[in-house]
């Protein structure tokens, strides 16, 4: 038995020093943070149409209102006090709190500048299959992976500041139908990410006590990238590629009609 266990200990990978896995969470990002995507360099370098960014827009509306509800998926399992109390300003950033409008209606300002219907944005029933389908995924992997991982998933804000910076001054300069109010949704996160990403990161390099937990939160990392990365395959395909799937969102028919539905109550 004895010899069992130390065969098996030695093994296990050792444990990273806290510089070498805060590297390895960086890594993730200069690899496949969805930046270097072909359909988010042409919306950041003015070559899309408006259609195209319509499209962009209207499925990105998806992953912005799931924010919250994946935080509030957090919230419910976090025991700690001190996480909840600052953990709880996320979903607020996002839906607003009092007078002071959220992430999701700075979005819908953007929508709105984009000459989408707001019913029609927020029913979410046009935007692409798999546009939901990558949301949802990630909202149920912060619901079920531990809670370490679960935070660990948050760090692509790690890397977000940079590229909101680049499409403020990209997509100004590029549209003529893009205007500084527009913008203010990024505007707003170049000090929200910075502030959320150092916590979640301080919190990550402190928990994971193992180096299974360790490489579990590097991965959480890489599946986070991954979600943005098949939103942008999609519009990819559906709106530079001309495979727009039935029922999606199409520029070229799209007359600014309302949708009088409800908003979609799931993913």
């Amino acid at each position: 038995m004895n010899e069992f266990v130390a065969s098996k200990s030695m093994t296990t990978a050792a444990l990273m020093p806290v510089a070498d896995f805060e590297a390895a969470i960086r890594a993730v990002g200069a690899e496949r943070y969805h930046d270097k995507h072909p359909f988010h360099r042409a919306l950041h370098t003015g070559k899309l149409n408006k259609g195209q960014v319509q499209a962009w827009a209207l499925n990105r509306y998806c992953y912005q209102a799931a924010v919250p509800r994946k935080d509030a998926a957090m919230m419910g399992r976090i025991l700690d006090q001190e996480l909840r109390r600052e953990w709880v300003h996320r979903q607020l950033d996002h839906d607003g709190h009092g007078d002071e409008p959220g992430g999701i209606e700075r979005w819908l300002v953007l929508t709105d500048g984009l000459g989408l219907d707001r019913s029609y944005v927020q029913s979410m029933r046009h935007a692409l299959p798999a546009t939901r389908f990558a949301v949802e995924s990630y909202v149920t992997f912060v619901r079920e992976q531990p809670l370490t991982v679960a935070v660990a998933s948050s760090l692509t804000e790690l890397f977000a500041p940079k590229i909101h910076k680049e499409r403020i001054s990209g997509m100004l300069e590029g549209y003529d139908f893009i205007d500084d109010k527009v913008m203010a949704y990024f505007k707003r996160r170049l000090t929200q990410a910075p502030r959320d990403s150092d916590f979640a990161l301080a919190y990550v390099l402190a928990r994971a006590k193992t180096r299974e937990e360790q490489d579990a939160c590097v991965d959480a990392v890489r599946f986070k990238c991954n979600v943005l990365w098949v939103m942008l395959d999609a519009l990819e395909h559906a709106y530079a590629e001309g495979n727009i799937p039935p029922g999606a969102f199409d520029p070229k028919t799209y007359t600014g009609q309302a949708d009088p539905r409800p908003p979609m109550t799931h993913g």
